[in-house]
């Protein structure tokens, strides 16, 4: 994933505006879904969009994004820790016979 800095993203937001968004997204090699949601992002949150500004969106329960992935990566670790934890306990009784 091909990743770009805030002032690339203004840019291009700014160019969508003057010319379009499919003619930006064209000139620019991005895709129109990309720029598209760089507009509304832009729009939503002003001088305060895009997340590599330095001040993170939070969640409405005041969570980062990086800290909402980490979150969902320990509740599927716990549950592939389970999951194995069983596995084990089948494969421990079938070994006793």
């Amino acid at each position: 994933m091909k990743r770009y800095d805030k002032q690339f993203k203004e840019e291009a937001v700014r160019l969508s505006q003057e010319i379009g968004v499919r003619r930006s997204a064209e000139q620019l090699g991005l895709s129109y879904h990309t720029l598209s949601s760089w507009r509304r992002s832009k729009k939503e949150h002003g001088e305060e969009a895009f997340v590599g500004s330095g001040r993170p969106y939070l969640s409405d329960d005041g969570m980062s994004a990086r800290e909402l992935e980490l979150q969902r990566e320990v509740n599927e670790l716990r549950i592939a820790n389970e999951i194995l934890k069983d596995a084990l306990g089948f494969f421990a009784r079938d070994r006793k016979r």
